[in-house]
This record gives C-alpha cells, sequence and structure tokens, in this order.
C-alpha cells in the first residue's frame, strides 16, 4: 500500500542531509543532492495539489451547508405561516423536509471540520519541506566550497554502508511520491438483519419527530380568541 503523504513529507524531513552528503558517490555528489532537492520539489507540488483538492472540498461542502441552512430557516417559516392558517398538512409538510436537512447537517459539518483539519495539515507540511529544501541547499553550497577548498568532504568512510542504506531508502522513498491515498473516508456499511423492520422503524421515529415538533409549534402559537 503507498506510503501516506504524512509519511512521506515526516521521512523527507527527517532524513538527515549531511548524512546524505556523505553517501553519496564521489564521482558526482553535486549532481546527487541536486536531483534529491528536485525530488524534494515533486513532493511539495504534491502537496500543494492535495491541499487544493481540499479547498475544494471545503468550499462544496460550506456551499452545501449554507444552501440547507437558508432552506431550513425558509420552511420555518412556511411551517409558522401554515399552523396559523390552521393547515397542519402543510406544517407537517414543512416539518418533515425540515427534519431531512437536519438530518444531513452534522455529516456535512463533520466533512468540514475534516478537511478544514487536512487544509491546515497541509499547509504545515509545504512549510516545513520548504524549510527541508533551504536546508539541502545550504549543505550543497556548503559541500562545494568544501570541495573547492580541498576540504574533504566526508570523514566517516567506515560508515559508507550504513550511509548508504540511507541513500538507497530515502531513493525509495522518492520514487513512491506519486503513490498517493487520496479521497475523503465515508461510513462504512451496517449490516442489519431486517431491513424491512429496519426501514419501519426509522419512519416510525421520523413520524414522532414531526408530530413532537408540530405539538411544539401549535403549543408556541398565540391562541386565538
Amino acid at each position: 500500500m503507498a506510503d501516506s503523504i504524512s509519511t512521506r513529507v515526516t521521512r523527507i524531513v527527517g532524513g538527515s542531509v549531511h548524512s546524505l552528503l556523505d553517501a553519496v558517490e564521489d564521482a558526482a555528489p553535486e549532481a546527487t543532492m541536486a536531483q534529491a532537492i528536485r525530488e524534494v520539489d515533486q513532493v511539495i507540488d504534491e502537496v500543494r495539489a492535495e491541499l487544493g483538492r481540499a479547498e475544494a472540498a471545503k468550499h462544496l461542502v460550506t456551499t452545501q451547508l449554507n444552501k440547507l441552512n437558508t432552506e431550513s430557516e425558509r420552511l420555518a417559516g412556511q411551517v409558522e405561516l401554515a399552523i396559523g392558517q390552521s393547515r397542519e398538512d402543510l406544517a407537517r409538510a414543512g416539518l418533515e423536509k425540515q427534519i431531512n436537512i437536519e438530518d444531513q447537517l452534522p455529516v456535512l459539518q463533520k466533512m468540514l471540520a475534516e478537511q478544514q483539519e487536512r487544509g491546515a495539515d497541509l499547509e504545515g507540511y509545504i512549510t516545513a519541506l520548504l524549510a527541508k529544501k533551504r536546508e539541502m541547499e545550504e549543505a550543497l553550497r556548503e559541500f562545494i566550497a568544501a570541495r573547492a577548498s580541498q576540504v574533504p568532504a566526508g570523514t566517516q568512510a567506515g560508515g559508507a554502508g550504513r550511509a548508504q542504506a540511507r541513500v538507497d531508502n530515502a531513493g525509495s522513498a522518492f520514487e513512491r511520491v506519486m503513490a498517493r491515498q487520496t479521497g475523503v473516508s465515508g461510513l462504512g456499511p451496517t449490516v442489519t438483519a431486517n431491513a424491512t423492520q429496519l426501514k419501519e422503524l426509522q419512519e416510525l421515529q421520523r413520524s414522532h419527530r414531526i408530530e413532537e415538533r408540530l405539538a411544539k409549534l401549535r403549543a408556541s402559537m398565540p391562541q386565538k380568541s
């Protein structure tokens, strides 16, 4: 299974830049490091694309919430008018639709909160990756300067095998950049022993909610003399 974005970002940000420099092949360390920086740019692009999707999802959910809230307020006025004119049949129809709306709101609100949290996480990932890129660029400049002045770039030759393993792991992580997990987790299916009875129970509960709401509205209305 592909790693999550958070796992990939953690691996990149948690990696040691100087260990990478110590481990690269003597023949072309600058090219290897430059390639690693380009791969960080790829991850940044990936996270930005995911952030764009999160923002789009947040916009859609917000629009739907506003639409349903507006419709619920409109129905409330219509129900009061119907009760005032003794049209309880129309009031029941309005209340049923209002309850349908209210049943959707908690799920939409949860989705909105998840997308907001997701967006904040992704923005943090971008900040961390940009900081890591700056660190890598600075390390590369220092490495090149050290080579130019004939200062040994690495002093831990004995750890070359271990360092090379780190480079291999980093390379594998970069190769997995494009294999992402996307989408918002939905609610899992609920298995019921008797779907007919469950549906009847839900309808009974809904009718009770309508009658209960109607009774409250009826009681709150001024009595005609």
